[in-house]
């Protein structure tokens, strides 16, 4: 539709050829003149600005409830069951965390990691002694065997 009127001008001079094309053609009451006129210039501002498209509802691929297992995520934009949704959800639909639980309707403690896959990370770390140190726990330097060199003057 590359026929709708983009200016006021355009806009005005389209109301006012089809208020006289009418007229011409048809006896009109001076009193509806003007509503005649209001009519057809509402009618032709509607056209620039098409309707909105109501919006539909998410639905989502699975369940929010049965979304989260012990091995796995599933997305809830395609179905896909993953271990860490993070990395998928900015690469296939630009979302943040924060942003796919809002979207979705989530809680802030909904998880983006596999609850198994979250546990054994957790124990990688602490057998590794992250997060200990200051706390008197974690790993100590290994001390060297040799002695330190003695100055002589």
């Amino acid at each position: 539709m590359n026929d709708i009127p983009q200016d006021t001008g355009d806009l005005l001079t389209l109301t006012a050829d089809i208020v006289a094309a009418h007229v011409g053609n048809n006896s009109v009451a001076i009193s509806d003149l003007s509503l005649l006129i209001n009519n057809v210039h509402s009618a032709l501002s509607a056209l620039s600005h098409p309707a909105e498209k109501p919006e539909e509802p998410l639905v989502p691929a699975v369940s929010i409830r049965s979304s989260v297992k012990p091995d796995y995520i599933v997305c809830l934009e395609d179905g896909k069951k993953l271990k860490m949704l993070r990395r998928h959800l900015m690469t296939h639909y630009g979302l943040t965390p924060e942003d796919y639980r809002a979207k979705w309707g989530l809680p802030a403690d909904y998880p983006m990691v596999a609850p198994s896959y979250a546990e054994k990370r957790r124990v990688l770390a602490k057998e590794i002694g992250l997060g200990t140190k200051g706390r008197g726990g974690g790993r100590k330097p290994a001390r060297s065997a040799a002695k330190p060199a003695v100055k002589r003057t």
